[in-house]
């Protein structure tokens, strides 16, 4: 007979039962489906599973940056081998988080497009041995379109709206019209401004400065530009003036960068891991001179948008997202080019700003809404390295050849 006064038996059945209890409500009281991401397009490997109602119910991010600083940039072969080591384990840390097993899930959704080949390939492959083992279903989610959507996951931005995405891959100019619709109006012709950022921060040597030595490229030039005694030291090209496109074009500018930190470097005679005494300035006129880029050709997209009814008047939203979207200078910049033309604007919260599965498992779980791409035969779906994001309306921008007077935009490092 069990004794029930007895003070340490009573209480410890009492907390199992509730336990048991609590655990069994927070299971049946979920929604059916839950929509597993996978992101492994670049040098990050993340995972997420979110329910039917939008709830992030867990969440893993294995980061791989520490690494390519180490390298000077993202190496294919050291990236893909990183991923083979992680993306079980994340999947694994994330279902734990989540108190759910596999054969809970309702979908798979992993990012097959743009992307590097060998990074892409792990999370394709894992994603297919896991629905082929446990029977279930694959999304294939674009990568842009991921980062262009997952705004909706915080904030009601109703289709269609204008979108910005900046990264260190991509940079480019959309009409979101649907989940699965996109109309492109410019893109980048050579690097993206995450990339060049990096090239330049790391040709100023800003590595060296132990505060910027764990940061990527972008945020080290943002936080050295807060430090600028004057900005406007340096007089930096606005580049494709003369172009009336929507298109980007970001080499001449590191070209024009390099140029004055080598004169620089000449007049300083500075040598091996040395910066010059004017590198928070060259930050400055840099941040100062990519936003710029990005203001003149968002400002065309818009008015471009206005002459051919593709944003109503009644949903005037900018959505930008990304990487580089992170940095609170370009964002701020922009803001002020919204306010001038009366259109809000939006961006994730930063971790979702950056690669991630939340944005992944978001995607799948719009197009599981909708019955779009719920793949069962697995041998259909494989990567792509190179994907354009829509349908194009580039040259219908350039034969509109619209003329925009660029806006002085003011805003405090």
């Amino acid at each position: 007979m069990i004794n029930l006064r007895n003070k340490c038996f009573t209480p410890l059945v009492f907390r199992r039962a509730k336990y048991n209890i609590n655990n069994h409500l927070k299971r049946t009281t979920r929604n059916l489906s839950c929509l597993l991401g996978i992101e492994t397009s670049c040098d990050d490997t993340g995972c997420a599973i979110i329910s039917d109602n939008g709830e992030v119910l867990g969440e893993t991010l294995k980061s791989q940056n520490l690494m390519h600083l180490r390298n000077g940039g993202i190496i294919p072969d050291v990236a893909q081998d990183l991923h083979r080591k992680y993306i079980e384990p994340t999947v694994d840390k994330t279902l734990q988080a989540a108190n759910i097993s596999m054969s809970d899930i309702s979908a798979i959704a992993v990012t097959l497009q743009p992307g590097l080949p060998l990074s892409l390939a792990i999370g394709m492959k894992y994603a297919k041995h896991l629905a082929r083992k446990f029977n279930k279903p694959i999304i294939p989610i674009h990568h842009m379109e991921a980062h262009a959507l997952v705004v909706r996951k915080e904030y009601d931005v109703p289709f269609p709206f204008l979108t910005l995405l900046i990264s260190g891959g991509h940079c480019l100019l959309a009409v979101a019209q649907d989940v699965n619709k996109f109309l492109l109006l410019g893109e980048s012709m050579d690097s993206a401004p995450g990339e060049v950022f990096d090239k330049i921060a790391r040709r100023m040597k800003l590595r060296n400065v132990p505060e910027y030595s764990q940061m990527c490229g972008g945020q080290a030039i943002e936080m050295a530009a807060k430090k600028a005694t004057n900005p406007h030291m340096f007089k930096l090209p606005l580049p494709l003036a003369e172009y009336k496109d929507c298109n980007f074009s970001f080499n001449g500018l590191k070209t024009s960068v390099l140029y004055q930190l080598h004169k620089k470097e000449k007049v300083h005679n500075v040598e091996a891991d040395k910066l010059i005494p004017e590198v928070n300035d060259l930050c400055a006129a840099t941040l100062m001179a990519i936003s710029r880029h990005l203001i003149h050709r968002t400002q065309r997209a818009i008015e471009f948008c206005s002459k051919n009814d593709l944003i109503p008047d009644n949903k005037k939203q900018l959505v930008v997202s990304g990487g580089v979207a992170c940095n609170n200078y370009i964002f701020k910049s922009l803001t002020m080019l919204c306010n001038e033309l009366d259109y809000a604007i939006f961006r994730p919260t930063p971790k979702l700003c950056t690669d991630n599965g939340v944005m992944i498992a978001w995607n799948g779980l719009e197009k599981w809404r909708r019955n779009i791409d719920i793949v069962t035969d697995l041998k259909t779906l494989d990567i792509k390295a190179q994907s354009p994001l829509g349908a194009s309306l580039v040259e219908k921008v350039i034969e509109a050849r619209i003329p925009t007077k660029l806006f002085k935009i003011k805003v405090n490092l």
